[in-house]
C-alpha cells in the first residue's frame, strides 16, 4: 500500500477528479429507490413523448463541487427503445441503457453493460439528467451501429477518467459515445477514420490540471492517467457532445430534467 505524506495526501484530495469517476454501475442506490424509480420513469416518459428511438442521456454521479470546471455530468449512455422483459416475466416496450461502466474492482478497466433506466440513475448523487434526442435520420443510423458488431468493436477496456477522445490509447463512457456517434455519422467501423473525424470536427472540453496534480493523480490510480495528452488536457463531456450536435444540426430535442 502506498503511504503518502500529509502534504501529498492533501494535494491528492484536492484533485479535480478521482479514480472512481461516477461512471460505474451502482452496487446500491445512493438515493431512495422510490425517488430514483420515479425520476427514471419521468425521463422515459419524456423520451417516449418525443418519439425517441435512441437518445443520449447523462447523469450526475459525483458532487459538482469536486468536478473540474466545464463538467456537470459524469456518466453518459445511449438509451434505446427496445423490447424488455418485466419482473413478472411478461414482455413490453421500454428503454434499455447501453453503458460503458468503469469496473468497481479495477477502476483502470471498463465493460459494456446493458441495464434499466432505474439502474442507470441508481448511481446518481443528484437526480439531474442531461438529454439529447438526435434527429430521426441519425437515430436510425445509431440503431444500426448499436445493434450491430461495431458498437462492441469500438470498446477499449483501458479506462481513463480524462481520456483523450482523439486517440485510441484509453477510453471512458463519453469517448465511447462519441466514437459510436462518429461511426454512425460516417458509416464506418474504422477506428482510424473515426478518430480523424473527431480530431477534425469535435471540440473536447479543456480541463485545467497542473503538472504536479497530473503526476500525483496517476500515483493515486492508473485510471487517472493523462499519458494520452500533451501539455493540454482535453476530454469528451456531455456538454461537448451537445455543442457538437447543435453546431452541425444533429439535435432534434435537448433538455435538462430535474425533479
Amino acid at each position: 500500500m502506498t503511504i503518502f505524506k500529509p502534504a501529498i495526501l492533501a494535494a491528492l484530495l484536492a484533485l479535480p477528479s478521482f479514480a472512481n469517476a461516477g461512471s460505474s454501475a451502482a452496487q446500491n442506490p445512493i438515493l431512495p429507490v422510490a425517488q430514483v424509480t420515479s425520476f427514471a420513469d419521468t425521463v422515459q416518459t419524456y423520451l417516449a413523448d418525443k418519439g425517441a428511438r435512441v437518445a443520449i442521456v447523462s447523469r450526475m454521479g459525483r458532487d459538482p463541487a469536486v468536478l473540474p470546471d466545464g463538467i456537470t455530468y459524469t456518466h453518459v449512455a445511449f438509451w434505446v427503445f427496445s423490447k424488455i422483459t418485466l419482473a413478472d416475466g411478461s414482455t413490453g416496450q421500454g428503454y434499455r441503457v447501453y453503458n460503458l461502466y468503469q469496473l468497481s474492482d479495477d477502476p483502470s478497466r471498463s465493460a459494456l453493460v446493458q441495464d434499466s433506466p432505474a439502474d442507470f440513475f441508481a448511481g446518481a448523487v443528484h437526480l439531474d439528467a442531461g438529454i439529447i434526442v438526435p434527429k430521426p435520420a441519425l437515430q436510425q443510423k445509431l440503431m444500426r451501429v448499436i445493434n450491430g458488431p461495431t458498437y462492441a468493436s469500438l470498446h477499449n477496456a483501458r479506462y481513463s477518467v480524462l481520456a483523450n477522445p482523439r486517440t485510441t490509447q484509453f477510453q471512458n463512457c463519453t469517448e465511447h459515445t462519441v466514437d459510436v456517434l462518429m461511426a454512425a455519422l460516417y458509416d464506418t467501423h474504422d477506428p482510424a477514420r473515426i478518430k480523424a473525424n473527431i480530431a477534425a470536427h469535435f471540440t473536447p472540453q479543456p480541463i485545467r490540471v497542473g503538472g504536479v496534480k497530473r503526476a500525483l493523480a496517476v500515483m493515486a490510480s492508473p485510471a487517472m492517467t493523462t499519458a494520452d495528452h500533451g501539455a493540454q488536457v482535453d476530454t469528451a463531456t456531455f456538454g461537448a457532445i451537445r455543442r457538437f450536435m447543435d453546431q452541425y444540426g444533429l439535435t432534434q430535442h435537448a433538455r435538462r430534467i430535474t425533479p
